[in-house]
């Protein structure tokens, strides 16, 4: 997708990654990603929160924790507007490389279990399926960890 960059989050990207959270991802669930929380990931050193976006116009974040030797894909997001174009791809690209630098062996992400098109998604990125979490989600949905090593 050209003409967007992908950068670490500001403190004012927040709001607007709170607002993509809560539409793209956390629907049918409690909001959990708001601006406060946000905004506290941006600010943590241990977690990196990268943006993908066109001038003003957010299109697309990820959020990865880190710990050791593994990293945690908290959260991904691509607008619908800008979906199926590889965006998804050079952001979990971007956290990858910045993962390698700090040294990480392994990146771990969870997708809800009747969400195919995630699946697939990060089985395309070399994740493979590490288990099957019962109520991951608000204790009601489940979910399918994921695992990539890195070299």
């Amino acid at each position: 997708m050209r003409g967007v960059d992908i950068r670490l989050a500001l403190a004012q990207d927040a709001q607007a990654i709170a607002e993509m959270s809560r539409r793209d991802i956390e629907h049918g669930l409690g909001w959990s990603w708001d601006r406060p929380r946000v905004l506290h990931a941006i600010q943590n050193r241990a977690t990196n929160v990268a943006v993908a976006a066109r001038g003003e116009t957010l299109l697309g974040f990820g959020i990865m924790q880190y710990a050791d030797e593994t990293a945690h894909l908290s959260l991904l997001a691509v607008a619908p507007v800008a979906r199926h174009q590889g965006l998804g791809k050079r952001l979990v690209g971007w956290l990858e490389a910045v993962a390698r630098t700090a040294g990480i062996a392994r990146l771990r992400v969870e997708a809800r279990a009747d969400n195919a098109n995630a699946l697939a998604f990060y089985q395309a990125q070399g994740f493979a399926e590490l288990a099957r979490v019962h109520g991951y989600y608000s204790g009601r949905i489940d979910a399918v960890r994921l695992e990539k090593k890195l070299d």
